[in-house]
């Protein structure tokens, strides 16, 4: 009778241990199903934040080429202010471009339209710059908390590389922070001397974020943006804390910076006398125009 009892209950603890096992497998299975079907953010968020990239550059119209990109901005505020790196601006204003600073903006999927631009405010020592353009209003991006980021988050940067070489497109790539570190950007020099330079020089060092991604000169002036709000917590500096064009284009090393965004709200909140005011902008309609190379 016993043995008649062990052989009939054998069979049935195994099949009941394989139901498990197979249960268990199956919803396994089924989770990475459902985590492999959940759409990226990313493509949209993309779509929302392209229309507000612009290109810094100078125009002169008796040069060849005529426009000559020198990085890249992106919009805040009504409509009208650009922030982008204030290398920017030199390279822009050197005596061997005597071009006229433009920011051109996009009014479709391929083609721009060229703005005059004037110089609202530089923040030398943390490479930052503040432009006003002329027109109509220009889609713009809001500023999300950059003390909030965190090593390891995954965020996004978009702009165009290598000075145009690759065509007036903007570009954008992945990238994780690697770290948040210390950086000190270079002295200015005796004609960048504001009280701006001056108090980064008693501060001292200030933090980075540096990310697990190439990026070329063109960046320079680039939103790093949250892949899901689009929200800038950062600005991509390729120059000043990575070395020259050249050594850039030729050992790209695979690390990229970006300055944090509150050093860009601290630049608007000494503009307008409140850091909130440029921040809450309703997102405004782009400008209808030709390109304008």
């Amino acid at each position: 009778m016993s043995n008649a009892l062990s052989l009939t209950s054998a069979p049935q603890s195994v099949v009941r241990r394989a139901l498990l096992c197979g249960a268990a497998l199956c919803g396994v299975l089924l989770c990475g199903t459902s985590a492999q079907a959940q759409p990226s953010a990313l493509p949209g968020t993309i779509a929302r934040v392209k229309p507000a990239v612009v290109i810094v550059g100078s125009y002169n119209p008796t040069g060849a080429p005529r426009f000559s990109l020198r990085g890249t901005g992106f919009v805040v505020g009504a409509g009208n202010w650009v922030v982008s790196n204030a290398h920017v601006l030199q390279q822009s204003g050197s005596a061997d471009t005597a071009g006229q600073l433009v920011v051109q903006v996009r009014t479709g999927p391929d083609t721009f339209q060229t703005r005059l631009a004037q110089v609202l405010d530089k923040d030398v020592f943390h490479d930052l710059a503040l432009l006003h353009i002329d027109g109509p209003p220009v889609p713009v991006l809001l500023l999300g908390d950059s003390d909030r980021i965190k090593e390891g988050q995954e965020l996004a940067f978009m702009g165009f590389p290598i000075g145009g070489a690759l065509g007036f497109s903007s570009v954008t790539h992945r990238a994780m922070v690697s770290s948040i570190t210390q950086a000190r950007l270079p002295s200015a020099r005796g004609s960048q001397l504001n009280a701006e330079a001056i108090r980064g020089l008693r501060e001292g060092n200030f933090q980075i974020f540096q990310l697990d991604a190439t990026a070329y000169p063109g960046n320079s002036g680039g939103p790093l943006f949250d892949a899901v709000s689009g929200e800038v917590v950062g600005v991509m500096n390729m120059v000043l804390l990575k070395g020259t064009r050249e050594s850039a284009l030729s050992q790209p090393s695979g690390i990229s910076y970006a300055i944090p965004a509150r050093h860009v709200r601290d630049m608007l909140a000494r503009r307008v006398g409140s850091a909130e005011l440029p921040l809450k902008a309703e997102h405004a309609q782009g400008p209808e125009g030709q390109s304008q190379q």
